[in-house]
């Protein structure tokens, strides 16, 4: 990163611009550029927001910001890991190849781990009392909810069997 810092700054300097000419244009304080051309990205809360003002700055120089953003890309990958396709493709290797040896392995009935199987028909069984238990309860309310038979309607029904028997 300080390569980047010192090739910016150089750049700042033979552009003809001071340190609070930039500041001012770019609406940055002094301290921010200074530590974007020191190199110190420790004084910076945010990376993106650290990467975002050396594009701007290097927009600001007349730079190609594409060209800066790869070499600060490049700085961020050495700085956190920078691992190559060959490497992840090894790894990935490594693992099938232990997952096949795996599932060739032969192992003992003692050690095979198998899942308890749930015998349906009790449960059938269950719930098909639970079924007629509540079948029978509602029949039980209906009938207990119904209105009783009035004795004027029994008269009148017990006339027409009477009528009929006749």
């Amino acid at each position: 990163m300080k390569e980047l810092g010192s090739y910016l700054k150089r750049t700042r300097i033979s552009n003809g611009v001071s340190l609070e000419e930039a500041a001012d244009d770019m609406g940055l304080s002094m301290t921010q550029l200074e530590n974007i051309e020191s190199g110190n990205t420790k004084a910076f809360k945010d990376i993106y927001e650290l990467k975002e003002d050396i594009k701007f700055y290097a927009k600001y120089l007349g730079l190609d910001p594409d060209e800066v953003m790869d070499i600060f890309n490049d700085f961020l990958f050495e700085k956190t890991s920078k691992i190559s396709l060959e490497d992840i493709k090894q790894a990935q290797a490594k693992a099938a190849l232990k997952e096949r040896e795996e599932k060739s392995k032969v192992r003992s009935p003692y050690t095979i781990i198998r899942r308890k199987r749930i015998d349906v028909w009790p449960v059938l069984i269950w719930f098909g009392v639970v079924l007629l238990a509540i079948s029978l309860a509602l029949i039980v309310v209906k009938n207990i909810n119904q209105e009783p038979i009035r004795s004027s309607e029994l008269k009148g029904s017990m006339e027409e069997v009477y009528e009929f028997t006749k």
